[in-house]
């Protein structure tokens, strides 16, 4: 794994490296967090934010394929990245991965704020250290992961408050929430990939899928109820409110469908198109609720 880069590697195999949309991610639910804590107008430190965020998601992206590269080449669904099929070298995806990661911290800390880099560290150790291996050994690695995927709100809200209050927790809850249904769907969808490698994620050891559905129905209901709590607490308005407990609704409907065992692969399908409109509509209602109807 320490070999050159093949000759043939191109420019879009690297960018591909650093999982550009999962990346974007990220990225934009760092930038919800900054906007919606309603900071003073900086240009600079939203660009270094956006930058920062993106160097940050893309290094661990590249060193998650680095350390998955064996399991990523005996699954269908992975194994065309460009590891596995010998475009890019490991060694190559190693150092460019630190790298990426060792920029976006230094951004973040000088031209950010110190606690958005702490929390950028975080998501960082947190997706390597913890969540990476714990696909190889543990039923709670999506659990664990969903933790490491909730840190960029924080970086974005830090960054724009200097701490993080009651609503940043809560957009930290949204993303923890959301990203359970919405991989159990995938994981779901692809468990034979996932058996193949051994990973024992809960769709690997439920065969029938009733616990699998059971967890995305709870989980989803945590999230509308945590989506709907900036409404109650007075930091939105009721018209935000209202269109959370609407997407809320249409979210929780899809894991009801999931628990049904006819046809629940279509529905996890379902759950997991839902999921993806879901994410941008809520959080988009709250920024613009935050920024335009109710901005004291």
């Amino acid at each position: 794994m320490t070999e050159a880069a093949p000759a043939h590697a191109r420019f879009s195999d690297y960018v591909e490296l650093t999982k550009p949309r999962l990346s974007l991610l990220s990225v934009l639910t760092a930038l919800v967090g900054y906007f919606a804590a309603r900071p003073a107008h900086d240009n600079r430190r939203v660009a270094f934010l956006a930058l920062g965020a993106s160097l940050a998601a893309g290094g661990v992206a590249a060193l998650n394929q680095w350390i998955e590269s064996d399991t990523d080449g005996r699954m269908n669904r992975t194994a065309q990245r460009p590891i596995p099929t010998g475009r890019i070298a490991g060694g190559s995806a190693y150092v460019l991965g630190w790298g990426m990661c060792f920029v976006a911290l230094v951004l973040i800390f000088f031209q950010v704020g110190r606690l958005s880099a702490l929390f950028t560290l975080l998501t960082i150790a947190s997706y390597l250290g913890c969540y990476t291996p714990a696909k190889r050994s543990s039923r709670w690695s999506t659990e664990i992961g969903a933790v490491a995927g909730a840190f960029p709100p924080l970086i974005g809200w830090s960054g724009a408050e200097g701490t993080v209050s009651a609503l940043g927790w809560i957009l930290f809850g949204i993303l923890f929430f959301w990203q359970i249904p919405h991989f159990m769907a995938i994981a779901w969808t692809y468990r034979r990939d996932y058996s193949a490698v051994n990973f024992p994620m809960l769709p690997v050891r439920d065969e029938a899928g009733g616990r699998v559905a059971g967890w995305s129905f709870a989980t989803t209901l945590c999230l509308v109820i945590v989506s709907l709590l900036p409404a109650f607490l007075g930091l939105a308005s009721r018209g935000y409110g209202a269109a959370a407990a609407v997407l809320g609704a249409a979210f929780l409907w899809q894991a009801a469908r999931f628990l049904r065992p006819a046809n629940r692969d279509a529905s996890a399908r379902r759950l997991f198109l839902t999921s993806l409109a879901y994410l941008p509509l809520v959080l988009g209602a709250l920024v613009a609720d935050r920024l335009l109807v109710n901005p004291s």
